[in-house]
């Protein structure tokens, strides 16, 4: 990156010759020999002029970031306003890069970050590509974590959650040991969690990875969600690492009977989005031979009486991770005990409990991922 020229001739004639013989990307400033322009039109006509000269030495626009620069607010009149449109029209009608000195709009204003922060929100709304900013202050580490939450640059808000949380300064703890299975599930990786569970599947039966390592990862991750270090976006990017692991450990299991020892129902329960727990069990009862009817994640007490009553299934499987849909748990058992006495139902997740299962009206309690398969062959005496 070279850094800079500007749209004076004898500039640009002094430094486009090193681009085009080392390459590289070069700050154009949009200032001449007059200074900087005090309108976006006087601004954008330097940028034609850099343009129109880089053209001529065979450096591409594209190779270009331009500096609409920043003046002190407090003593320029529309200083902001100049730049950010300046910022949103290289964008949009240029198609080019931009980069502001973002403290300059605070010069001479008491409580600067404020002032920073609020004025680099409105440049990467206009646009803008890159900031000269101070990394180390929170408001600007803010501004910039929350667009690129807000703009789609951070799917999920993962990289928010983390950082808000204080949780990725926690990371370097947990790198200097090697890193567990768990400990990849927690922190959603999910390779590393693929990795891991192809190592363990050489040494341990498929059941004793899921029941050592992958059930207490997600016990684990339920654990810091409902205690609220982590959030939600961490919580769906630990499911997807879990269920990456299980994968490695399902096709460990071989193949289950073609003739089925009876119907089963499953759901995770209405307003719980996490539901890598549910799957494993689906995944071990279709391994020892039942007919596995899984109705995903987030389905109404109705929708699960539904599909009990159409398929005449004996036993009813609902799962929660998170203590808040513990209550829409309780409320679907009691209508299936109401419309469909026959069918039995067993409850799991890592917020459950022996003694909080039996409260909310479950007839089993499922702690482990083997206890399913134990409970069914008991209730359809196989």
């Amino acid at each position: 990156l070279v850094n800079s020229v500007s749209g004076k001739r004898e500039s640009m004639d002094a430094v486009f010759p090193l681009v085009k013989k080392y390459g590289g990307v070069v700050i154009g400033l949009l200032l001449d020999e007059n200074g900087i322009p005090e309108t976006v039109e006087g601004r954008l006509a330097v940028a034609d002029r850099i343009l129109s000269i880089a053209k001529e030495y065979g450096i591409d626009r594209s190779d270009i970031i331009f500096d609409p620069l920043t003046l002190a607010a407090a003593t320029v009149t529309d200083a902001a306003s100049i730049t950010l449109e300046c910022v949103r029209i290289l964008r949009r009608d240029y198609g080019a890069h931009t980069v502001l000195g973002v403290s300059n709009i605070s010069f001479g204003l008491p409580n600067r970050d404020t002032v920073n922060a609020s004025f680099l929100t409105s440049a990467l709304g206009a646009g803008l590509s890159s900031a000269i900013m101070n990394p180390e202050s929170d408001a600007m580490k803010g501004a910039v974590l929350a667009h690129e939450l807000l703009f789609g640059c951070d799917r999920g808000g993962i990289k928010y959650s983390s950082v808000m949380s204080g949780t990725d300064k926690k990371s370097v703890k947990t790198e200097a040991k090697a890193l567990t299975l768990a400990d990849a599930i927690v922190k959603g990786r999910k390779s590393d969690a693929s990795r891991i569970a192809e190592e363990l599947s050489a040494e341990l039966a498929p059941l004793d990875v899921i029941n050592l390592h992958i059930v207490p990862g997600l016990s684990r991750l339920g654990e810091e969600y409902d205690k609220n270090r982590i959030f939600l976006p961490q919580l769906l990017a630990g499911s997807e690492a879990a269920t990456a692991a299980f994968a490695v450990i399902k096709s460990k299991l071989g193949t289950s009977s073609d003739v089925s020892k009876g119907t089963i129902v499953l759901a995770t329960v209405k307003g719980d989005v996490h539901d890598i727990g549910k799957n494993i069990v689906r995944a071990l009862l279709e391994n020892y031979g039942y007919d596995v009817h899984d109705l995903g994640r987030d389905v109404s007490p109705e929708a699960i009486l539904d599909e009990v009553t159409r398929t005449g299934a004996r036993l009813l499987g609902l799962s929660a991770l998170m203590t808040t849909t513990v209550p829409a748990m309780k409320e679907t058992i009691a209508l299936v005990k109401a419309r469909a006495p026959y069918c039995r139902i067993m409850v799991g997740g890592a917020v459950l409990t022996e003694e909080l299962a039996k409260m909310i009206g479950a007839d089993h309690y499922v702690p482990d991922a083997t206890t399913d398969v134990r409970i069914a062959d008991e209730i359809f005496g196989n």
